[in-house]
């Protein structure tokens, strides 16, 4: 079916319809003649029988809508299915988990519940799954993804009319909605964390220079220093996202003979080197050099002393994204990206003030901490 030719097979049925002023009921064969395909499977789409592909039954579904036809109460595609599916392309990260638990936190208070698809980083997987669910009927969609880089949009042949909310993993296009933690913020409060326990000599270390999460961090912590009238420590370093790379830059930095008394890390598993380098070299922390990290993974408290981290604010980032689809199903658009503040997690590594009982440990991930 060519996209184009059945646009222009609707517009004839409602010029024709406007011209002998009247709105008739639309019947099973007009839909089938827009659709350039046969009233039984029109049928079969509609009252979700026969096997059809997923695409077909939705573009049916489609036209049927904006035809105006109106099928029986009875029918499957009379009635809402009270089902928002979430695909993502990852499971097996530690930020899933927390997004989904905020999904079903703001979905409980309505009449929705969530289905899950995995979709590998596949685009083509992603566009056949979300055909083949939608088929069978789901009122809207959030696509999330492993990390904070920004993706395409769903193009208009898959979503078919379908509500759609891009959340942690951002959408390029601006007339989508799209929820995502704000870590150039994030970046700028670290720098604050530090600046209050009074350091001035502030290093940087962020992980690959391509991802999105650590640059924005780093962005952000450079504003905030500028901001203060200090300039970091140089280098600032980008490398990768694990420990090992932690140990290696705080190593770099002070066999530059850098005077520093405070780092900022882009994750809790670098900031987990650097502290296990800074002790190694018999400096203490915080009281010789203050460290913080983002993350709040159980590794910042698997780590001696505890780290002072940030949340990803993960569930409250699925909660926003669960409310927007919420809000467009009921009438109500929204587009742009909504930020989420990363909120600070106490940790010895720099006791700023931040009380312990403002985010509990998140301890699910233990065997990351213990690796």
């Amino acid at each position: 079916m060519a996209s184009d030719a059945i646009m222009q097979s609707m517009e004839q049925h409602h010029d024709g319809a406007e011209r002998a002023g009247r709105t008739p009921r639309v019947t099973v064969r007009q839909v089938a003649a827009a659709a350039h395909v046969s009233p039984s499977t029109v049928s079969k789409a509609l009252n979700d029988t026969g096997r059809i592909a997923p695409r077909t039954r939705r573009m049916i579904r489609m036209i049927a809508r904006r035809l105006g036809y109106r099928p029986p109460e009875s029918s499957p595609a009379q009635r809402r299915s009270g089902i928002i599916a979430v695909a993502t392309t990852d499971l097996k990260g530690p930020f899933i988990v927390p997004f989904l638990e905020g999904v079903e936190r703001r979905l409980g208070t309505t009449a929705y519940c969530a289905t899950l698809l995995y979709t590998h980083e596949n685009p083509e997987l992603e566009e056949r799954q979300i055909n083949r669910i939608a088929s069978h009927g789901i009122d809207g969609l959030i696509l999330t993804g492993s990390n904070t880089d920004a993706r395409s949009s769903l193009s208009a042949r898959v979503t078919l009319g379908l509500p759609v909310v891009y959340a942690y993993a951002p959408s390029r296009g601006k007339a989508d909605c799209s929820v995502v933690p704000d870590n150039v913020r994030a970046g700028r409060d670290a720098i604050g964390r530090l600046a209050e326990c009074g350091r001035t000599g502030i290093a940087l270390i962020g992980a690959e220079e391509h991802w999105t999460a650590s640059t924005d961090r780093i962005n952000g912590a450079l504003h905030e220093l500028k901001t203060r009238g200090l300039t970091p420590v140089t280098p600032i370093q980008f490398g990768s996202w694990e420990q090992d790379w932690g140990i290696i830059a705080t190593a770099r930095l002070l066999d530059a003979g850098n005077h520093i008394d405070g780092i900022y890390c882009v994750n809790d598993l670098v900031s987990r080197g650097a502290i296990e380098l800074l002790r190694t070299r018999g400096l203490r922390v915080p009281e010789d050099v203050a460290v913080v990290g983002h993350d709040n993974r159980s590794v910042a408290y698997a780590t001696h002393p505890t780290i002072a981290t940030f949340t990803n604010a993960l569930p409250d980032i699925g909660a926003l994204a669960a409310q927007r689809l919420v809000d467009m199903l009921r009438g109500i658009d929204h587009h742009g990206v909504d930020t989420i503040p990363c909120r600070p997690v106490f940790g010895e590594s720099c006791p700023d003030g931040t009380r312990p009982e403002e985010t509990a440990p998140d301890r699910r991930w233990i065997d990351t901490a213990l690796s």
